[in-house]
């Protein structure tokens, strides 16, 4: 696909639409709409635009679609996956003025918000009314919600509560022609032709733009309980996940971090205050939550009785708020602390969770072959691991020219044990050319063709999901 270059006819349109201060063109401004969290990766656009409203929006994309320019729409650009990545320059279609939560509705459950709110923002503000917006990115006190439906983004609570499609009730969004129209409807139940709605969320910004978003809200429980178990195994520690469900069990936060994993997040942050044995390999972190403090007290015991039954050591009970929140915060800060260690390139795995010991175990045995260290962790209650694959002494050689066959065969691995090649991450860029191990050609082209329908010209952000 050819794209058009912006030009000063292009400019003047723009400027005359939206102002001067509500457009970049400068170097230095450019350059933070340039990447998002994916590994090192910069693709600059040739201007930003940042619209105020949902008029202006339309209008700058009717007038892209006309003139074939590349519109790569932009949240808060945390994304792991390049999707926020302007490949063919144009336009970085920023929705940071879309910023609001426009109503909270009480009597029926449900919150109306634009998709440059940041998702702990969202969840503090429904928590005051006593309500619940469960989805749970590591990142939620920086990701945005818009963000979290084009990736269709998890997180830890998702093993009991879901993932961000089942909270979607309704969307607002703007297609490629500049068309303003609404997916669904604001109600539970809706058998009332194609579901565009679920269509839209996890589409990647490649069918059209959410501007508004209608979610699903439920009751906030009131307790919680929080235990951190050390393996001496992690294959154990994987096994132990699949035999607490079998218990009947379903915590609403089980994470998965190896040994090395928490030792770089303590070192990162500077938290001395959990000791980590030295024949310890992996922990579990367990949470489990509702209402009755007895009933969570029971389901305690029983994860206990079960995480016994394997090579554990001293097990930890989080006492107080305080604690809790320092272990949620040293698993939430594994993915920076890894980062932090060397250059590196995370993969998003998902299998059925009962699998998930042979897939860490293929993982290690292909990073043996290959001469990477990897680190992994992940919501081990969904089978999702993320595997990152640290650089470290590799050559360049190897790491440039041989690694990609690596990942092949993880996610060639990952896909034979029932699983795919991401959880809650996302395609985008640097996942594309991998998409025919999970799916043949007939899929691929069913998808092109539903991209075809939405977004003729192939505006809307361009190179991502589909192999080159």
């Amino acid at each position: 696909m050819s794209y058009k270059k912006v030009d000063q006819q292009d400019i003047k349109y723009f400027t005359d639409l939206l102002s001067s201060q509500n457009i970049k063109l400068d170097a230095e401004q450019i350059a933070q709409y340039a990447h998002d969290e994916t590994e090192d990766l910069v693709f600059s656009p040739d201007i930003v635009l940042v619209p105020q409203n949902t008029v202006h929006l339309a209008a700058i994309l009717k007038y892209c679609n006309e003139q074939t320019i590349a519109v790569t729409p932009q949240g808060s650009r945390t994304g792991l996956s390049g999707g926020a990545l302007p490949l063919f320059g144009g336009v970085a279609l920023s929705l940071e003025k879309f910023n609001k939560i426009l109503q909270i509705d009480e009597k029926n459950g449900q919150v109306t918000v634009e998709p440059a709110v940041i998702t702990q923002v969202l969840q503090e503000a429904v928590a005051e009314k006593g309500l619940f917006y469960p989805p749970d990115p590591a990142s939620k006190g920086s990701c945005s919600i818009g963000g979290n439906l084009a990736e269709n983004s998890g997180g830890p609570k998702a093993v009991k509560y879901g993932v961000t499609n089942e909270y979607v009730l309704n969307l607002e969004v703007v297609l490629a022609n500049g068309d303003i129209i609404w997916t669904g409807a604001n109600v539970l139940k809706n058998a009332t032709g194609y579901n565009l709605t679920q269509l839209v969320v996890g589409s990647e910004g490649t069918l059209a733009v959410i501007t508004k978003a209608v979610l699903k809200l439920i009751p906030h429980p009131q307790k919680n309980m929080l235990m951190l178990v050390p393996f001496k195994s992690a294959e154990e520690a994987c096994e132990a996940v699949a035999a607490i469900f079998r218990k009947g069990l379903t915590p609403s936060g089980m994470e998965f971090m190896e040994r090395d994993a928490l030792l770089w997040t303590k070192d990162f942050i500077g938290d001395d205050s959990i000791v980590i044995q030295d024949d310890i390999q992996a922990h579990l972190l367990i949470e489990v939550d509702g209402n009755v403090e007895e009933v969570l007290m029971n389901e305690c015991e029983q994860i206990m009785e079960v995480v016994e039954a394997f090579d554990v050591g001293e097990i930890l009970f989080a006492d107080s708020q305080a604690q809790k929140d320092k272990l949620w915060n040293l698993r939430r800060k594994v993915g920076e602390a890894v980062k932090s260690q060397s250059i590196y390139k995370e993969e998003d795995t998902v299998v059925p969770r009962y699998e998930l010991p042979k897939l860490l175990k293929g993982v290690k045995d292909i990073g043996n072959q290959y001469g990477f260290h990897s680190v992994c962790y992940g919501h081990a209650g969904d089978g999702n691991l993320h595997i990152n694959i640290i650089k470290g002494d590799m050559s360049d050689d190897k790491w440039d020219n041989e690694l990609s066959t690596a990942i092949r065969e993880i996610f060639e691995l990952t896909v034979s044990l029932g699983g795919t090649i991401s959880g809650e991450h996302g395609i985008g860029h640097v996942q594309k050319n991998y998409m025919d191990i999970p799916f043949g050609k007939t899929e691929l082209n069913l998808m092109k063709g539903i991209k075809d329908v939405f977004d003729p010209k192939g505006i809307l952000n361009p190179g991502k999901i589909f192999p080159d």
